[in-house]
């Protein structure tokens, strides 16, 4: 199974974000163990070298990109792909564009915590404990 990681549940890990660091976690360690398909939008990595360098520096947010460009496959976004999503009735544009992105890159589900930005999502849309477990079994053990 491929999973399209929104930005808030990488931010939650790279962050250590109470209380939803351990559940984003397991999937993202499922990905690095090679138990799941990982995918980030293209547009994730620049919110996420922001954010992160906002609030713990440059080195550790471009040490945080580095390592997501290792774990997960990029799903590109181009012009078909932002019209996809400015002609989308989502209520969020970036969550749309996630959504798209996805949906392109052949994501058979996505892992968000923003699920009322989703509505009419082509393809399942779980939060991270929802996900984690739908695939307990999937995920195997995991050491905190």
């Amino acid at each position: 199974m491929t999973v399209m990681f929104d930005t808030n549940v990488v931010l939650d890990v790279l962050l250590a974000r109470e209380p939803h660091r351990a559940a984003a976690a397991r999937l993202m360690d499922a990905v690095v163990r090679g138990r799941l398909g990982g995918l980030v939008c293209a547009t994730m990595l620049a919110t996420a070298l922001y954010v992160v360098r906002r609030q713990v520096g440059a080195a550790k947010a471009h040490y945080a990109v580095a390592e997501l460009l290792a774990t997960f496959e990029v799903a590109p976004v181009d012009g078909h792909i932002l019209a996809l999503a400015s002609a989308s009735t989502f209520g969020d544009f970036e969550d749309t564009v996630l959504h798209e992105a996805a949906v392109a890159a052949g994501a058979d589900c996505i892992v968000t915590r923003d699920l009322a930005d989703v509505g009419g999502a082509r393809i399942p849309v779980h939060a991270p404990e929802r996900l984690v477990a739908i695939l307990a079994p999937e995920l195997g053990a995991h050491d905190e």
